[in-house]
């Protein structure tokens, strides 16, 4: 057996098992909107059998993501902060850390995970909410979202979930964006054209475990139209 060859192969194992992963969640974008996010919360009770599952609280890559991204945050005061796809809300805790002066809640759409978050204690808050199709109350001078916006699949469930990130803003708001490097372009593009967003910074980070990039995005007008209601199933 040619021992270098199969090691390049278990060293692609992760990468193999990361895309089938994702191709997944495209194949379930293509269900009615209330039929994908019952899929979703399925699948985040399902993984959040265990505490921590992504290792959130201890892993150091996912650390150092954290601290990367609190410091690509505008400085500026911040009233609401929303982090979306919270988890059990390692990053929303360390939010209200670094933002004392502001209310910070997360949002899931795990139910287990808020439960967990909620118990956590701090002064962050948390709710199990399907931002799909549920929106949380008020508006929000920051909203955060992070690993979460492939699960929307392509097309017009992405698009759709976007306009819904850009509905909690506040006027003048930030959108902070963190997602794998490069797939990010993809992801954004909707954003890219949309003429109520100011794309304000872009910090693309070569990280040996995984490459991701921050993004920062300001609310300056009126938004582009929401997209078309998708047909009854």
């Amino acid at each position: 057996m040619n021992r270098g060859a199969g090691l390049s192969r278990l060293e692609d194992m992760p990468a193999l098992l990361d895309r089938l992963h994702r191709m997944s969640f495209r194949a379930v974008s293509l269900l009615p909107v209330a039929a994908h996010g019952r899929v979703l919360r399925r699948f985040f009770q399902w993984t959040h059998r265990v505490p921590d599952p992504w290792r959130y609280e201890s892993e150091p890559y996912e650390l150092a993501r954290h601290e990367t991204t609190v410091r690509h945050i505008p400085g500026r005061a911040y009233r609401r902060v929303l982090d979306v796809g919270c988890g059990e809300g390692a990053f929303t805790r360390r939010l209200a850390g670094a933002l004392p002066g502001a209310r910070c809640w997360g949002v899931d759409v795990s139910d287990r995970a808020i439960v967990r978050a909620a118990t956590r204690g701090g002064t962050a808050g948390f709710a199990a909410l399907d931002v799909l199709t549920e929106t949380p109350e008020g508006v929000f001078d920051l909203v955060i979202c992070a690993e979460t916006l492939y699960y929307a699949g392509r097309g017009r469930r992405l698009r759709l979930l976007l306009s819904r990130l850009r509905s909690f803003m506040a006027p003048g708001g930030v959108l902070v964006l963190v997602h794998e490097w490069p797939e990010a372009r993809r992801l954004y593009r909707y954003l890219d054209g949309d003429p109520s967003l100011r794309k304000v910074s872009e910090h693309p980070y070569d990280d040996p475990s995984r490459p991701y990039a921050v993004t920062v995005y300001e609310h300056v007008g009126s938004p582009a139209p929401e997209p078309a209601p998708e047909p009854a199933p």
